[in-house]
């Protein structure tokens, strides 16, 4: 997959908050993402970044 840092990506499941688009913060073997939301940061796996990925927001 072709993500870059400061992009905004949209995921399956959602933030408890409500909201399901994050911006990128971090890649590497583990994505620090955070929610547009509330602004919570959370460390996800490569893996499970990419099975859930659903598409970008322009």
């Amino acid at each position: 997959m072709d993500l870059k840092v400061g992009e905004i990506i949209k995921l399956k499941k959602q933030h408890p908050c409500g909201v399901n688009r994050w911006k990128i913060l971090r890649i590497g073997m583990d994505f620090r993402l955070e929610c547009t939301g509330c602004g919570r940061q959370v460390m996800l796996p490569r893996k499970l970044v990419e099975k859930n990925f659903k598409g970008y927001i322009s």
